[in-house]
């Protein structure tokens, strides 16, 4: 049995975020990137999965769509643990350019079980996941919380309104996944991020697919008021200010 997780790279949270050309595009300069969160709690589970004799999985693969800048990231992945990586070489336009790339690649794969995060902390679009098991004719489950293997077959808990649903589902499929899935992202070790310079990443080239949208112009959020500090002594001056300035009460 075989896991394929895909990655994407996002800033790190701490990143001052501009843009150039008329705000119609992110200025990369500077920018640590890393792995998006959803994506690294799947590799985590996926290896966890992997740790597990029993489940008889053979290896856990990740799959990028980025251009050469972004192997950093993946090497990341290989020192988290992932056993090897492809790359397809194209800038990520859109979640369905994505889409449509990965889909390309996996089908001349064989991979039991697809993981993808449930969206990217920059652009959360939520929609790559639903994507990919489309192109591919895969059942895909969203919201996924947990998966276990059960006889070959994924035993997978989804997050539904007012409680928990426990499907399972046959290889191959689609676990579009949030967090929940693992406690914590599995921390590289001195050992695998010496092993990850020796590790197989398999440059792909990308199809001709057509974006099918376009960034008109990013606006930034507008500023925040200042704090203001109201004397504790003072409490009808804060209900005042709640009542007629915030208008929450």
């Amino acid at each position: 049995m075989k896991i394929l997780v895909c990655i994407s790279q996002v800033p790190d949270t701490t990143t001052k975020v501009k843009f150039i050309d008329d705000f119609k595009k992110l200025d990369t300069t500077g920018i640590q990137w890393v792995i998006n969160p959803w994506d690294e709690l799947s590799l985590t589970r996926a290896l966890e999965l992997k740790d597990d004799a029993s489940n008889n999985i053979q290896t856990v693969t990740v799959a990028h769509v980025g251009l050469v800048g972004s192997e950093p990231t993946i090497r990341k992945a290989l020192a988290i643990g992932a056993d090897d990586a492809i790359r397809i070489n194209a800038d990520p336009d859109d979640a369905y350019f994505v889409a449509a790339q990965l889909a390309h690649v996996l089908k001349n794969e064989s991979y039991d079980l697809i993981f993808c995060g449930i969206e990217s902390s920059d652009f959360n679009g939520s929609s790559v996941g639903g994507m990919l098991a489309e192109f591919l004719n895969y059942p895909s489950l969203s919201s996924v919380s947990s998966v276990k293997i059960d006889n070959g077959q994924f035993c997978i808990t989804r997050e539904i309104d007012g409680g928990k649903e426990i499907v399972t589902v046959p290889a191959p499929a689609v676990a579009i996944v949030q967090k929940g899935i693992a406690k914590e992202p599995r921390i590289a070790a001195m050992r695998g991020i010496m092993m990850a310079r020796t590790k197989s990443l398999k440059v792909v080239d990308p199809v001709a697919v057509d974006s099918l949208t376009e960034v008109v112009k990013f606006e930034m959020p507008k500023p925040r008021a200042a704090c203001r500090f109201i004397d504790p002594e003072n409490p009808r001056q804060l209900i005042e200010l709640l009542q007629n300035e915030a208008k929450i009460i």
